[in-house]
């Protein structure tokens, strides 16, 4: 790796499920940070890191972890455990304001301060070396953030009060398929029209994109951005909310005064989107859970339910949809089986069904993809290339998608996790060259 200095760049990618730093150099070349990975032997090294927290309490203190040890500790829980992830879903979200963790405040962007430090603290570049200091950052940002009534001013805000708290000061927010944009076009020998799709865990992202060579640099022109707030962290959603919750008491009745009333719907709300299920762990709504599981007609679901909250058992279970729905992106069938802690739950999945469940989701895609080409004022024939990045660019109907759209010779496939972090430290790098 060639000396880095003030002609560098580094790439940020904070992302809802994972988060990637790269680092180009002054002669255009890319390197990726790397972490240990405290699931495998230890002596191995991952290019990603998981975004999310752990905590531990002890009689006087409390220790905090992230990425792939967090993960160990999820894996593996106390008693005194607290378990954080997709922390960037509520970052224009004023229902999330704070929350205590054995008793001490964290504003949102505390959390992600904390999990940034984590970050930069833990990874090395190639050769051993750490993050250099004083080179351009450019920070990714989503085109349109997570959730419902988002406020994108307060996210903006929040995001840059955490990377300051984390100590790096000023960086540029980038927007993600910028970054992807960068990656798929360096080494464009003439110019195209690129429409971007980044995937991420919680929002899908389009971008059209101008690019020409030039002498000393890319040349490049930004046509259009949109984004809706839809996902891999969506599509699991679907497939939790279908086959699991009804599992675990969703829809079953419990007897109040001699009244038959649904168990209510809030539990499997934030059940469903699995990285809330610690956001339940809080004394309130595990005793009103438990008065409803002594009233219920089916209180071993809601045992069940209780189990999965004790045990901080949210990640146990992504895990096992995710493989599931790896495995229906290459088969047409599968089966989702979890069990843990004495749970058993278990499904069939077919790619029919799923793709049922996800049409809203993917006539959203489309719409966003549509206006993304009608704000750069062009027609789909008018589109060189399509560049796709992330997770979710491997689910068929998301690819079929497109490939009706442009064909297939006109589809690109970016790696999944570094192409947006890459193409974000050839932004910073370019931005500190001119």
């Amino acid at each position: 790796m060639q000396g880095l200095n003030s002609h560098s760049g580094i790439g940020i990618d904070f992302g809802t499920t994972n988060s990637v730093i790269a680092v180009a150099d002054a002669a255009g070349q890319v390197h990726a940070m790397s972490w240990p990975n405290a699931i495998g032997a230890p002596e191995e090294q991952t290019e990603t890191y998981r975004t999310a927290l752990a905590f531990r309490s002890a009689t006087r203190s409390m220790t905090s972890a992230a990425g792939p040890r967090a993960i160990a500790w999820a894996l593996d829980p106390s008693d005194n455990q607290r378990f954080v992830q997709s922390i960037k879903t509520h970052l224009g979200s004023h229902a999330f304001r704070e929350t205590r963790v054995f008793g001490k405040r964290f504003l949102l962007e505390d959390l992600i301060a904390l999990f940034l430090r984590h970050l930069i603290a833990e990874g090395v570049l190639p050769g051993g070396t750490s993050l250099p200091k004083d080179v351009q950052i450019a920070a990714g940002r989503p085109v349109v953030f997570a959730g419902d009534r988002v406020d994108e001013a307060l996210a903006i805000t929040r995001l840059k009060s955490a990377y300051a708290a984390a100590g790096l000061t000023e960086p540029e927010l980038v927007f993600e398929p910028l970054g992807a944009a960068y990656w798929y076009a360096r080494n464009l020998q003439k110019a195209q029209v690129v429409l971007v799709a980044d995937f991420g865990g919680g929002t899908s992202d389009f971008s059209v994109m101008e690019f020409s060579p030039g002498v000393r640099r890319l040349q490049t022109r930004a046509l259009a951005h949109t984004g809706v707030g839809i996902a891999g962290d969506t599509f699991d959603y679907r497939i939790i909310d279908r086959l699991i919750s009804p599992q675990l008491g969703k829809n079953s009745r419990y007897r109040s005064l001699e009244k038959r009333l649904p168990v209510p719907q809030h539990f499997y709300a934030a059940f469903a989107r699995w990285h809330q299920l610690s956001w339940l762990k809080d004394p309130r709504t595990l005793s009103d859970l438990e008065a409803i599981t002594d009233a219920a007609e089916e209180p071993e679901k809601l045992a069940a339910l209780r189990t999965m909250i004790d045990h901080d058992l949210g990640l146990d279970l992504y895990q096992a949809v995710t493989a599931a729905k790896r495995q229906l992106s290459e088969q047409f069938e599968t089966r989702l089986v979890f069990e843990q802690s004495g749970i058993k739950l278990s499904a069939r999945l077919n790619r029919t069904e799923f793709e049922a469940w996800i049409a809203e989701d993917l006539a959203a895609i489309a719409d966003a993809m549509d206006q993304a080409i009608q704000l750069a004022g062009l027609q789909d024939g008018q589109i060189d290339a399509v560049f796709m990045t992330g997770g979710t660019s491997y689910v068929p109907a998301v690819r079929q998608l497109f490939i009706d759209r442009f064909g297939a010779e006109r589809i690109h496939i970016g790696n999944a996790f570094q192409s947006v972090a890459s193409g974000l430290a050839l932004v910073a790098r370019d931005r500190a060259m001119t």
